[in-house]
């Protein structure tokens, strides 16, 4: 399970995550830091993968398909948003 409030302690931005979607490989920092969290242009560069999510704040940006613990990785900034 994931917390469905992250955010992002390097932008301030809400996480966002879609189930079934990962990220292109075009994607990149100013992509999401113009466009975010504006889906109708995400969708740009979101493609359908069944059992995947794709997460994003307006800095950073994930694409799982399988059982990963994101807090291992350093350079990401995203905390629970308290519920």
């Amino acid at each position: 399970r994931t917390c469905d409030q992250l955010r992002c302690t390097a932008c301030d931005f809400r996480v966002s995550l879609f189930n079934d979607y990962v990220w292109d490989q075009s994607c990149d920092y100013l992509f999401f830091r113009n466009n975010m969290p504006e889906l109708h242009k995400l969708r740009a560069k979101m493609i359908k993968k069944k059992g995947s999510r794709a997460y994003a704040c307006q800095c950073s940006w994930r694409s799982i398909d399988e059982l990963t613990d994101l807090q291992t990785e350093q350079q990401l900034r995203w905390v629970c948003g308290k519920h």
